[in-house]
């Protein structure tokens, strides 16, 4: 009775002991009933009064709680024959783990239809008696069953998954269920997509159990995409499955491959009707196909080629023509539709060119009116009233252009300016254009409000088409739009008409902002991310935005308006910097330090910098993670047709957050980079230019003149003490400049205050930068004298070395000495010994002695007269060593202490030994 009294402990702790209510004392008779009555009858009738009183009160909820699970589990476990009471007791579990909807009380309100199910799982015997349920031959019993694990998982999914990974063959008798009848089909679908969410060791036995095959034979049963929302199930467990798992991925591949599901794609001569539920099956089965192609951010390179090789796939199965047909041919299909498929268009392509060529190569449309399906893409950006589709078409282009050098050059071929009559047509007439002349009409259509708009979603892109490729900006630099009157002028630059439309955009903004959509507000933005990416690296379009010089002045008015959003200014702020690094202009009043010099007059280096910290510090700068993410759609999320409405049916007109839609797709994380990337640029370069002014031909002064009657030294002697003069103080400015310029660019700028400090303390810098090129250049020296130290001690030892050696040939020599004059002194004695015997023989002896001792003598002083050649070249190079070392500071007694001692000590032995 642990269970009963680890319940009744939270019981009495929130409702005190309220035990002799009306429905405790009920429900304890009625168990008492059930587990102690005598009759089945009666028995049967209290299992079912309990079952509704647990089903309309909370209060029967908690009272069963507290007391009834022990009873109702022994029911299950011991009296598999009554099916009857079975039934009723899987019926009262159900009833008691489902919350009961009253009306709103308090937040702090327990629930106990969540404390029943924390109670129940906590049991894993209790999870083992259910499953085993799942083999009773009563359809009832089954269904409750499965009714009963899917409440258990809903409120403790954790525990549940690990009980059933613990349990022998537990997920398999789930699996069979699939097989069934279809009431519990249903019920296993729900269970299973509960089970599967997030859990990837479940996931693999699921999928080795078969389920790929059971899931799409059901959506083949109930009709494809036209099914109810059984359909809608099954692609949600498959989704469960695929998700972040790449072997199912693989398995799903090899196995019985991806026709079935690309099938549900096709739409049939009579689905062209588009019901909620047929929207929402088509939106589950985009969502797959993203699974299996969409590649994110911090994907390894095992999973990468595992995306790839879907692609390949799905290419080849004709996945790009149904995507087509849903999201341009077919304009009756749901805007949510329409824009999911436009997604899985772009990361079908994405990164990969050979998917690129064959979208190139799509025509859609029927004799006559047949077009490339990349011209239909574009007149969906043009003409579209929904945002959604306008950034999903979008975002096609930017995966097509993306690191695609050959399809950037085939869309910037085809961008021929079209005669003035053209340029001005409706929009309307654009169905015979190419390409380029559709999104040069685009961006020269006319200077009203929606015309703009149209302007700068070509905008957005032609800057696709731009990107990191300098022949593409080259060729678009040179395109001429003709004036809407000849006698105006000549024709402009389509550079030069870009900047107009963003002064226009500007000044309509600030006219009347409360009446323009959504948008129309991001223009500015657009235009501006084109002028980014067209200026980036391409002198040549520096050189043809400076042509015009209100350019300038327009761009400096843009950063420092503060009516303007964040986003703006820090656009216009990088535009300028590009026209500041990418400056090779020679015309003094437009290179680079003129603008830095413009810059600081009309900004202030400070303030400039300190907007560069500003973006960084964004919303949108921070997080560059695409929002173009398919939304998953389970009964829950999609129960009325409002949550796969398009968005634009909610009041975006007044969002001007850093997360709306728009401005992600705009900052998309390649942006954000190489803004990143160009601001490191642009620091280093403002500091150069202002840290190093160009040199300028100075007119000399009047009072530099030769005065009359100044004789030629004087006058000489003047001009010297001038230009000495004028050199400190150009010295002075010069390492200001630098030391400004570098804390302005270190710390993104301050107030007026600390500027003033930082330019007085300057000087003090200076020459802390002298101290510190001494203090290296000394440093450099002492490095320089340790290694030639290390050098001499190294060769001293050396020398030691050798020194020893030779004291050791030394003490050998004197040791072979004194053993021959020990023999010597031997034979002496014979000697005596003999001259006692025989005279004769003592003379041999004596002769034979002397001859001897003289042979020994003369070897061991030619031995001798070598050593001491030897010791002379040895001293000579110890004395030069000694000498260096001395140079070098160091103790020369000290490193030759001992040296020598031991031969000191040989020589005395021999000395004595001769004297005896």
């Amino acid at each position: 009775m642990d269970l009963v009294s680890g319940y009744k402990g939270v019981f009495g702790l929130v409702f005190g002991n309220e035990n002799s209510s009306n429905e405790d004392s009920y429900v304890e008779r009625l168990l008492d009933r059930i587990s102690n009555g005598k009759l089945a009858e009666d028995r049967r009738n209290a299992i079912t009064e309990l079952q509704a009183i647990v089903s309309e009160s909370q209060a029967a909820q908690l009272a069963f709680g507290a007391m009834g699970f022990p009873v109702l589990l022994s029911v299950l476990r011991e009296e598999h024959d009554d099916v009857e009471m079975v039934r009723g007791a899987l019926e009262t579990l159900v009833s008691a783990l489902t919350p009961i909807n009253h009306a709103k009380g308090s937040s702090n309100e327990v629930q106990p239809a969540l404390m029943n199910t924390d109670l129940l799982s906590r049991e894993a015997e209790s999870i083992s008696l259910l499953l085993s349920l799942l083999t009773e031959d009563d359809f009832y019993v089954r269904y409750y069953t499965l009714q009963l694990l899917t409440a258990l998982l809903t409120n403790s999914p954790q525990r549940l998954q690990e009980a059933i990974l613990t349990i022998p063959r537990g997920i398999t008798r789930l699996m069979d269920m699939l097989m069934d009848r279809e009431v519990i089909r249903n019920e296993a679908l729900l269970l299973l997509t509960h089970l599967t969410c997030e859990a990837e060791e479940i996931q693999k036995i699921v999928v080795f159990e078969g389920a790929f095959e059971k899931i799409f034979s059901i959506i083949k049963e109930e009709g494809g995409s036209d099914g109810g929302v059984v359909v809608q199930d099954c692609l949600e467990l498959l989704n469960n499955l695929l998700r972040k798992n790449a072997s199912n991925q693989v398995l799903l591949r090899e196995t019985i491959g991806l026709d079935s599901l690309i099938s549900i794609l096709k739409l049939r001569g009579s689905g062209y009707t588009f019901t909620q539920q047929k929207t929402i099956n088509l939106l589950s089965a985009l969502e797959t196909i993203n699974l299996l192609i969409k590649v994110g951010s911090d994907a390894d390179p095992g999973k990468d080629l595992n995306k790839q090789t879907n692609k390949r796939t799905l290419i080849q199965k004709k996945l790009l023509d149904y995507l087509l047909m849903l999201s341009v041919e077919s304009q009756w299909a749901p805007v949510a539709v329409r824009c999911a498929a436009l997604r899985c268009i772009g990361d079908l392509i994405a990164g990969d060119s050979k998917n690129c060529d064959v979208l190139s190569s799509k025509f859609l449309g029927e004799e006559p009116q047949v077009e490339p399906a990349l011209n239909s893409i574009l007149r969906i950006i043009l003409r579209t009233s929904s945002m959604q589709e306008f950034i999903a078409a979008d975002f096609v282009f930017k995966s097509f252009c993306e690191k695609n050098a050959d399809g950037q050059s085939m869309l910037a071929s085809t961008l021929i300016p079209q005669p003035y009559s053209m340029n001005y047509a409706p929009l309307e007439e654009d169905v015979n254009m190419s390409f380029g002349s559709m999104l040069l009409h685009g961006l020269t259509l006319g200077e009203n409000d929606g015309d703009l708009e149209v302007c700068g979603r070509a905008a957005s892109v032609l800057s696709h088409v731009l990107k990191d490729n300098l022949h593409c900006k080259d060729r678009v630099l040179r395109i001429r739009i003709e004036a809407p009157v000849p006698s105006l002028g000549a024709p402009e630059p389509l550079m030069h008409r870009m900047v107009k439309y963003l002064a226009l955009a500007s000044s309509m903004k600030s006219k009347d902002g409360k009446s323009r959509s959504s948008e129309n507000s991001y223009i500015q933005e657009y235009i501006l991310k084109l002028l980014v990416t067209w200026l980036a690296d391409c002198p040549a379009a520096v050189h043809c935005f400076l042509d015009a010089r209100p350019h300038l002045t327009y761009l400096l008015e843009l950063v420092s308006n503060l009516s303007e959003t964040v986003c703006v200014r820090d656009l216009a702020a990088v535009v300028l910097g590009e026209c500041v690094i990418y400056n090779k202009s020679s015309d003094s009043a437009k290179d680079a330090f003129a603008i830095v010099d413009m810059m600081s007059q009309k900004i202030g280096l400070s303030s400039y910098f300190l907007m560069f910290d500003e973006m960084q510090k964004s919303f949108a700068f921070a997080n560059i993670e695409s929002s173009l993410n398919l939304k998953s759609f389970t009964r829950s999320s999609a129960a009325s047709m409002e949550d796969i409405a398009d968005s634009d049916n909610n009041d975006l007109s007044e969002q001007k957050n850093m997360d709306h839609p728009i401005l992600s797709s705009i900052l998309d994380s390649y942006f954000v980079n190489l803004v990143k990337g160009l601001e490191a640029d642009i620091r280093e370069q403002i500091v150069e230019a202002f840290s190093h002014p160009k040199v300028q031909v100075a007119v000399v002064p009047a009072e530099l003149e030769q005065k009359m009657g100044e004789s030629d030294g004087e006058y000489i002697r003047r001009l010297k003490a001038f230009l000495e003069k004028q050199c400190s103080e150009i010295q002075d400015l010069l390492s200001r400049n630098a030391s400004l310029a570098e804390d302005l660019a270190r710390t993104g700028g301050g107030s007026n205050s600390q500027s003033e400090q930082r330019v007085s303390g300057s000087s003090d810098k200076v020459q802390i930068n002298a101290l510190s090129r001494d203090l290296q250049e000394t440093s450099k020296r002492l490095e320089m004298l340790k290694a030639e130290k290390a050098e001499v001690e190294s060769e001293a030892r050396k020398n030691r070395t050798l020194a020893e050696k030779m004291e050791a040939d030394l003490r050998s020599l004197s040791g072979a000495y004194n053993s021959l004059e020990q023999s010597n002194i031997e034979q002496e004695k014979q000697v005596k010994a003999l001259k006692s015997g025989a005279p004769s023989t003592f003379l041999d002896l004596e002769a034979i002695k002397a001859e001897a001792r003289e042979e020994a003598q003369k070897e061991s002083e030619g031995e001798l007269n070598d050593l001491l050649v030897c010791l002379g070249q040895e001293q000579s190079k110890v004395d030069r060593l000694s000498a260096r070392l001395l140079e070098l500071g160091e103790d020369v007694d000290k490193l030759l202490e001992g040296v020598g001692d031991d031969v000191g000590n040989v020589e005395d032995d021999e000395d004595d030994e001769g004297t005896e």
